[in-house]
């Protein structure tokens, strides 16, 4: 039995939550989360990813899986692939009308779940969110501030707050973003390109309940220009303009060469000669390291690897807990389902 053959009822609801080293904040999570779902008054299904925890996570999303059997699913991945492969993992997997991404961290508060539904029901079919009173330090607000500008200006994505992962997509989103076959993209910037009405809502934000985030400097850097390399070809269309301004600057210079030869040397300008080279070599590297990223994309995508291989997924079938392993490498392909056992 394939784990796409959804029951033929399907909730209208589903969150994905990618989990990776937060057991100190699960059980506030749940705390927080599960009433605030009950609270709506419509059918939901909660599908935990944990994406390779190397603390107590996945014992204790399998724990949480018994308490609530019913609107629970954990999907338990065999690695670590990142935040945006565990979400495209729970989107291949959901089966609500409207699906919610929600960070397990509790800086996107359980409670403002509500607030995008309530969007959804509106006729909306991309609800992004900005987050109010960031609790963020002040390098990351200025340095997301910059980020959204630049990104906005080359890929023409309009997303005030990108960093926020609390949204809701609709059900033909979701269809389409799992049609695609990308290996690197950026999940909000990718459903934005699919919206045909797209609103931004304010939500609240919290400081993180317990841990440090997983983005360091570093990686917000390449998130970012993960994004602009995926989504336009404008740093190329620069990198041609930036050769043609060289290519006359570098005229100037032969003009300069000439009267030297004329006139004899003026001034010394071996500072000037170092400072031109430098400026030269540091153009070369970046032009480099850019049409290496693009080519990069390309051998990952050819390579047609498979995103993510799912180890283990809990979830209730035909009434009774299940635990479902896939039979072949590649994730989501064919699957067995046995009943758990007491104690297993």
């Amino acid at each position: 039995m394939s784990h796409m053959d959804f029951p033929a009822t399907s909730p209208e609801l589903s969150v994905i939550i990618p989990v990776y080293n937060e057991e100190a904040g699960l059980a506030a999570l749940f705390e927080r989360l599960y009433p605030a779902l009950d609270a709506l008054g419509t059918s939901y299904e909660v599908i935990f990813i944990n994406d390779g925890s190397r603390d107590k996570s996945a014992a204790l999303l399998a724990q949480q899986f018994r308490v609530r059997p019913d609107t629970t699913r954990v999907i338990l991945l065999n690695g670590n692939y990142g935040q945006h492969m565990a979400i495209l993992a729970g989107f291949e997997h959901s089966r609500g009308e409207i699906v919610v991404t929600l960070d397990a961290d509790l800086q996107n508060p359980p409670e403002e779940i509500g607030k995008l539904v309530a969007k959804m029901h509106e006729g909306y079919d991309y609800v992004g969110t900005i987050r109010q009173q960031r609790q963020d330090s002040l390098w990351r607000k200025k340095a997301s501030r910059a980020m959204n500008r630049l990104r906005e200006r080359i890929t023409k994505i309009r997303m005030t707050d990108q960093g926020c992962m609390l949204r809701a997509y609709s059900r033909h989103i979701i269809d389409t973003i799992n049609r695609c076959g990308e290996i690197n993209t950026f999940i909000p910037a990718l459903a934005y390109t699919f919206a045909q009405n797209p609103i931004e809502v304010d939500v609240a934000h919290e400081e993180r309940f317990a841990g440090e985030s997983k983005y360091s400097l570093y990686s917000l850097i390449r998130l970012n220009f993960d994004l602009v390399t995926g989504f336009s070809v404008v740093p190329l269309q620069w990198l041609s303009f930036i050769g043609v301004i060289l290519s006359v600057g570098s005229a100037g210079l032969f003009l300069l060469l000439i009267r030297r030869f004329m006139f004899g040397a003026e001034v010394q300008g071996v500072f000037t000669l170092f400072a031109i080279t430098f400026f030269m070599l540091g153009v070369i590297i970046f032009a480099l390291g850019l049409l290496g990223e693009y080519i990069g994309r390309i051998y990952q995508q050819v390579r047609a690897r498979p995103r993510y291989l799912v180890q283990t997924i809990l979830e209730q079938r035909d009434g009774l807990p299940a635990a479902i392993e896939p039979l072949q490498e590649p994730a989501h392909q064919v699957a067995i389902v046995t009943r758990e056992e007491d104690g297993r």
